[in-house]
């Protein structure tokens, strides 16, 4: 189970880091970390584990917020949004929460076709008492 687990963080926290920079935004005392990529990336058995659907035209966006003023310790946060692309067709993200020791990331599932570039804009509280960030970026999709 650890093994699947750490498969799948390896996959979608390092694999786009090979691609570009390290992707995040500091916000006050938060470092909202993202990236997204192509769900088959992910091994097989890594996707069915946790209910992730591999396809060429499937994407997964990950998210993990950490705390600079806490020695980095990732936090629990609400994140919520949607991508559009450029004719403006809009698809919401269902985030969900995965676990891993210390660890906490939200992961969404979205479609794409070939040669599209996406549009995220998402909304992330790391304090049920504080404010909402809005996190905006875009990244260009292929089919393999």
């Amino acid at each position: 189970m650890r093994r699947l687990l750490y498969s799948l963080l390896t996959a979608v926290l390092l694999l786009p880091s090979l691609a570009s920079a390290e992707q995040f935004e500091a916000v006050d005392q938060y470092q909202i970390h993202y990236n997204a990529l192509g769900t088959t990336f992910l091994l097989p058995e890594v996707a069915e584990q946790y209910q992730i659907q591999r396809s060429k035209v499937r994407g997964l966006v990950n998210i993990s917020v950490l705390d600079s003023s806490a020695d980095h310790r990732a936090v629990v946060a609400q994140v919520s949004g949607e991508i559009r692309n450029l004719v403006d067709q809009r698809q919401p993200l269902n985030f969900r929460q995965v676990r891993e020791g210390d660890a906490i990331y939200y992961i969404a599932e979205f479609r794409f076709t070939d040669d599209e570039r996406l549009f995220f804009e998402l909304q992330v509280q790391p304090d049920p008492n504080g404010p909402v960030y809005p996190l905006n970026f875009e990244q260009h999709f292929y089919v393999d």
